[in-house]
């Protein structure tokens, strides 16, 4: 299976908010040092550019 690639565009209004906050968590996190799991915001992130993905390919927005 080919691997579809997203743009912004591909995302609904509420998905993109969530990525932002995703985002600015694991910024956090990060600052907290190395030792620290993101691996459950990573998830989210993933499943979140999995629904946009399956969208995609069904040909809805």
């Amino acid at each position: 299976m080919a691997s579809i690639d997203l743009n912004s565009s591909d995302y609904t209004a509420g998905e993109k908010a969530r990525l932002t906050l995703l985002i600015a968590r694991m910024a956090k996190r990060g600052l907290a040092g190395d030792a620290v799991d993101q691996s459950d915001l990573q998830r989210k992130f993933e499943r979140i550019q999995d629904q946009a993905r399956k969208r995609k390919q069904q040909g809805r927005k």
